[in-house]
């Protein structure tokens, strides 16, 4: 599953999955104080953690670290849920609180300087966002957040993102079972277009085909930054034979890429 069969000396392989009934009764036993249910519940739900922490997998991060953090986010989630009266399923609420905490360790450990006004920001729609998922039982939209804060949304957003991990290139972001689908395969080059490298091309013809003077011209202007005028003296010219030769010379090269 992830490559390593022991995690924090728990062997993955033997991990139990709890049933929605029998997780709400021990639910129900924990929150009157049952010890022996609370530890039934975390031992029972160590695969809900299992599976949270592979989409934080390849940054970096020791992967008994994740799961250790992400074991304090089941805790809190346990010790926080409201089984008598919350009509959902404990993954349901289980799981925006385990990414959260790893979340923030990963921001807390973060390499990347952020602002204190704008991390203050992070944490308060952090609260918030797990206020609203503990009363609603779903992951709240970032618009529904700005409302509940009273902020503007830009602010919402623009916080968030600034305390937002680095994402590797090469992490996996979908699998059927063949080669996984990276972030690198999903980004777009804006730059190397099949457009653009076919007009550098045109672009290096139609220079090979012009004089040597009118190359010459091309160069000191565009290269080196030189005005005409610096041009015509440099080559012992006048300066409107410059701005005729140098007009010429970009004339050929646009229709040059403009025939291709």
């Amino acid at each position: 599953m992830l490559g390593k069969v022991e995690i924090c000396g728990v062997n993955t392989a033997d991990l139990k999955v709890l049933s929605s009934d029998a997780c709400r009764a021990l639910l129900i036993r924990a929150k009157h104080g049952d010890t022996d249910a609370r530890e039934q519940l975390i031992a029972g739900n160590l695969r809900l953690v299992l599976s949270v922490i592979q989409k934080f997998i390849g940054r970096g991060e020791n992967v008994d670290d994740l799961f250790q953090v992400g074991c304090i986010g089941l805790i809190k989630a346990i010790d926080n849920f409201d089984a008598e009266n919350h009509d959902v399923r404990f993954s349901t609420y289980g799981v925006p609180m385990i990414s959260g905490e790893i979340r923030r360790y990963l921001r807390d450990n973060s390499p990347i300087r952020v602002s204190r006004s704008v991390r203050d920001t992070a944490y308060r729609v952090l609260q918030c966002k797990q206020e609203l998922v503990e009363k609603n039982g779903r992951e709240p939209t970032m618009e529904e957040i700005a409302r509940a804060m009273d902020v503007p949304l830009e602010e919402v957003v623009g916080a968030m993102d600034a305390i937002a991990s680095p994402v590797s290139l090469y992490e996996p972001v979908y699998s059927d079972g063949g080669d996984p689908l990276t972030v690198m395969d999903q980004v777009r080059d804006t730059k190397n277009t099949d457009e653009r490298w076919l007009d550098s091309i045109a672009i290096r013809q139609a220079i090979s085909q012009l004089s040597a003077r009118e190359k010459r011209i091309l160069a000191l202007r565009f290269y080196d930054g030189r005005t005409q005028m610096e041009v015509a003296g440099s080559i012992g010219i006048s300066q409107a034979q410059v701005s005729r030769l140098e007009k010429n010379a970009l004339s050929a090269i646009r229709r040059a890429i403009s025939v291709s």
